[in-house]
């Protein structure tokens, strides 16, 4: 009966990470595909919406870099940037997609930063701010650490003395915090 047990639990290891991969990845493009539910003379085509909505945003991001639309996008943003509960909103997803994506990318200098010395303790994180200055920290530095297994982390400012740069790529180190250690950088 041990055995039956030990198989089965292997074969789970085996299979939930494959499973649930294979399961998030279907489930987002089905949102997305039906997103964009298009009908051609009443067939259903997968993949459509998608393909649809890529083109879009390709054209989308095509015409915001033209100098004529520019100022149109600028005057949307200041307007979504005034309005009370939607600045709120509208400023953090910005941020959060700008942190990950684009020119502003943040999370692209992995840290090591010393938390205590006794007994001695690491955390490893990602700079967010070199200096903080503008709130009178000019000898500290804002340092992310995203917690593991989860979609949220903390935000520390440590002294720079305790800040180790890791010559690391950024991915790597942020999928081993993530996975709580388990990966290999």
């Amino acid at each position: 009966m041990r055995r039956f047990f030990r198989y089965f639990l292997n074969g789970l290891l085996i299979t939930a990470p494959i499973a649930l991969t294979i399961y998030i990845i279907l489930a987002m493009l089905n949102w997305l595909d039906d997103l964009f539910d298009l009908d051609i003379a009443g067939y259903h085509i997968p993949g459509l919406g998608i393909l649809v909505m890529i083109i879009l945003l390709t054209v989308i991001g095509f015409i915001g870099t033209s100098f004529l639309v520019r100022p149109f996008f600028i005057l949307t943003e200041r307007i979504f940037n005034r309005v009370p509960i939607v600045s709120i909103i509208y400023s953090s997803i910005k941020d959060l997609f700008d942190a990950f994506v684009g020119d502003n990318q943040k999370f692209n200098r992995p840290v090591l930063v010393k938390m205590q010395t006794e007994p001695l303790l690491y955390r490893v994180g990602f700079v967010t701010q070199d200096s903080l200055v503008s709130i009178s920290m000019d000898d500290k530095m804002a340092i992310y650490f995203p917690d593991s297994y989860n979609f949220s982390g903390k935000l520390w400012v440590v002294p720079k003395e305790n800040v180790t740069y890791l010559e690391l790529p950024s991915s790597e180190v942020m999928k081993f915090v993530v996975s709580g250690g388990v990966s290999k950088i």
